[in-house]
């Protein structure tokens, strides 16, 4: 007897990575919901090939004329320097009205809010929300969709959504980055290249050394969640994500083809076939060996390939010899014209990727290579000696003839017709001011057929035009009419002539140039206090209790430490949803105690402090304020939540222009991370190494494991070191680190953050 199919409470939106016009159109083809995809600048994926403006208008007409989605990415943090520009980038946006726009940074949040509030706004994993309170504070900033950090577990990801209205997103396969999102400095500590800005160069792959051997001990394997599929379908998640905005579309076509097998069948009977199915279709997507994630605690302890090169594709041979155009190969497997490679160092850092274009072997111009044998490969790429050779893609078409006939988005129109006797009204709803359009008009009384709404909508969707597009209409007819059809179109052509005549670019954008008008006045007129007192604030371990000399010394304490000399709270930037309930008991009897003053290092401990009389608050590290905009954006949360905000510490990674930019426009006092031994990697999985590590570099790391949080966390031999900025109060954190050590980094404090 055949099971009956199981009900889910809602079919999950189907979300996959859109490096280009050519993976979107194929993540379409194949199934898929929605794409993510970014623009040229200010991406977590600017190494990626990345949209431009009219491409991406081009998708977005396509997406909404199939009934599909498009959510644009903005997720990096932002310099003050960058604000008057992204906020014209945004603008640009704006005219192409997105499904949603992605996003980390405060600031960003705050200028959708506040200056495009008809754009969904859509929080990153970048923003590190992890748990029910996080995600419930989140509703009060405008989101209407929070991606949850990746290293959450299932049990943890039901709870959030039994306990939250907003939608909730998450990942279910493709790279996995090791440490938690939004908190890794490792490839900025190495060389200012962000992973919070899209930069990051991915030294989590490289091959690390220790005193018990060597290994790619940061480096995980990829997500993967097929077999899950039908528990996730049950939880009522709104969104499953596929990460890959690096990749090509064949890689998009392999996934999302293999998700959409599992998502769309309801047979309990048949899952072990389809799964098998699955498997074999998502084989071809040439990622890492797979791993369960972070979906439950065993699993933290297999997320980590540390024996193996961390590298995405199948092992294709070596490199025997290099050239200036080119190099020599020795292939394990048949390659053709049109597959992509990388060739990688066999020290894990990153290596060169390309399309094969041309193929020589005995000197001669060939289409393919067969196994085992050598080939010369031109290119003129910097290619490393005894580099391994592996195939990550295979040519599957471009979609020229598709793409190139693809139009550009239009205006949408929004009509509301009326038809009278002697008139038709048409009024236009959504440009910034109402206007009507008239005409005279004699209309008989209808006899057989009638004119009806349905007919005049359809009339109306030639427009005549490609800047501007019928989208919805609304029809009221006083009476039984009849009108020639030569007639009404007609009416049709005289109505978009004029409309033609009188509405331009501008016009329809209007409000678009008004609020960047608005925000480039009170940009240019914004100026932060003209002095403050200077409070030299200390975090130090418990057993710690030298003051520093010189100054007015704040006591900062952990929840855990806290005594009767200890002047402020420093809250766990890390709290998953099991631990709630425990940190809000150790809130309550630190207020209770007297305790009054708290520093925010993530954004769920808002929404443990609104409940409190009198307590006074200050960001700090990993809660990133890195301009002065979402320094504003503080300032509204802790009016909202009836907070005092004493001052935010401006974010640990910038340069030293970029802070003095930052303090000259942010309205409340700005603290420096001054002295201390950063964390530049957090994570929850299970490291094959403990203690003093180094890059073959040379850059040395100690590997820190809490048991009592569980988490793991990496620090640099070096502790970070910056001179006093006029102006502000400093930060000294001695939790890691020792008073005045002497090997000691001033991070990108004197070169440029990229």
């Amino acid at each position: 007897m055949r099971k009956k199919k199981k009900k889910f409470k809602q079919l999950p939106e189907l979300l996959a990575p859109a490096g280009s016009l050519p993976a979107a159109l194929t993540a379409f083809d194949y199934g898929a919901d929605a794409v993510y995809a970014g623009l040229e600048k200010f991406n977590a994926r600017e190494r990626t090939e990345n949209f431009n403006f009219d491409d991406m208008s081009r998708l977005l007409a396509y997406s909404q004329k199939n009934n599909k989605k498009v959510y644009i990415t903005l997720n990096t943090l932002v310099k003050e320097s960058e604000l008057p520009e992204i906020f014209e980038y945004i603008s640009e946006i704006a005219k192409l009205s997105p499904d949603a726009v992605i996003i980390q940074d405060l600031g960003v949040l705050k200028i959708l809010r506040d200056y495009f509030p008809e754009i969904e706004i859509h929080a990153s994993t970048q923003m590190g929300f992890h748990n029910s309170a996080g995600v419930n504070f989140a509703s009060k900033l405008g989101i209407k969709r929070v991606i949850l950090e990746r290293q959450n577990t299932l049990e943890e990801i039901e709870t959030i959504v039994n306990k939250t209205k907003v939608e909730i997103e998450v990942f279910i396969h493709g790279a996995l980055c090791c440490s938690m999102s939004g908190n890794c400095l490792l490839s900025s500590w190495l060389g200012g290249w962000s992973g919070n800005r899209g930069k990051c160069k991915q030294p989590c792959r490289r091959r690390y050394y220790s005193d018990s051997g060597n290994g790619f001990f940061l480096s995980t394997k990829d997500l993967y969640s097929l077999d899950i599929i039908p528990k996730l379908k049950q939880i009522g998640i709104k969104t499953l994500k596929i990460e890959g905005r690096l990749r090509k579309p064949d890689y998009v076509k392999n996934t999302v083809s293999a998700y959409r097998l599992l998502l769309d069948s309801d047979s309990e009977e048949d899952f072990d076939k389809i799964l098998r199915k699955g498997r074999e279709i998502l084989s071809r997507s040439l990622g890492r060996k797979w791993s369960f994630g972070f979906r439950d605690k065993n699993a933290f302890k297999d997320v980590i390939e540390h024996k193996k090169l961390g590298v995405s594709g199948q092992p294709y041979g070596y490199v025997v010899k290099t050239a200036d155009n080119g190099f020599t190969a020795n292939l394990t497997k048949r390659l053709h014209i049109g597959d992509r490679i990388r060739v990688q160092p066999k020290s894990g850092d990153e290596g060169p990727t390309m399309t094969v274009t041309k193929l020589y072997q005995n000197r001669k111009n060939v289409n393919k290579v067969i196994q085992n044998s050598e080939c010369f490969i031109p290119c003129d790429k910097d290619i490393p000696d005894n580099g391994l050779i592996y195939k990550i893609g295979e040519s599957g078409g471009e979609l020229t003839s598709k793409i190139r006939n693809l139009p550009l988005k239009s205006f949408p129109v929004d009509l509301n017709i009326s038809v009278t006797e002697n008139s038709f009204s048409i009024q236009i709803n959504n440009v910034p001011f109402k206007k009507t359009w008239k005409k005279k008009v004699e209309l008989e009384k209808a006899k057989n057929k009638s004119l009806s709404s349905e007919v005049i909508s359809e009339m109306f969707k030639s427009t005549n035009s490609e800047r501007y597009s019928l989208r919805n209409t609304e029809v009221s007819i006083d009476d039984d009419y009849f009108i020639p059809l030569s007639k009404l179109k007609q009416i049709r052509r005289e109505f978009w002539n004029w409309f033609n005549e009188n509405f331009s670019e501008s016009s329809m954008h209007s409000h678009i140039y008004k609020a960047l008008e608005s925000f480039q006045k009170r940009y240019s007129e914004k100026q932060g206090p003209k002095s403050i007192k200077e409070e030299y604030s200390v975090q130090e371990n418990i057993t710690d209790r030298t003051k520093v000399s010189g100054g007015n010394t704040i006591k900062v304490h952990t929840l855990d430490d806290f005594n009767h000399a200890t002047d402020e709270i420093i809250l766990p930037n890390y709290c998953f949803e099991q631990n709630l309930p425990i940190i809000q008991r150790k809130i309550r009897k630190a207020v209770t105690k007297g305790k009054k003053r708290f520093r925010i290092t993530s954004l769920y401990q808002f929404e443990l402090l609104k409940s409190f009389n009198n307590i006074k608050v200050c960001t700090s590290y990993p809660l990133p304020i890195s301009n002065s905009i979402s320094a504003d954006e503080v300032i509204n949360i802790a009016k909202i939540m009836k907070l005092k905000l004493n001052h935010v510490q401006g974010w640990v990674e910038l340069e030293k222009k970029e802070l003095e930019k930052m303090i000259e426009k942010t309205q409340v006092p700005v603290e420096i991370y001054y002295y201390g031994r950063l964390p530049v990697f957090v994570s929850r999985a299970y490291m094959p190494v403990k203690g003093k590590i180094a890059d073959g570099k040379g850059n040395i790391f100690f590997v820190v494991a809490d048991s009592k949080s569980g988490l793991v966390y990496l620090y640099p031999e070096k502790v970070l070191s910056i001179p006093h900025i006029p102006n502000t109060s400093i930060f000294k954190d001695l939790s890691m680190a020792e008073k005045d050590e002497k090997n000691t980094s001033s991070f990108n404090f004197e070169h440029t953050l990229l």
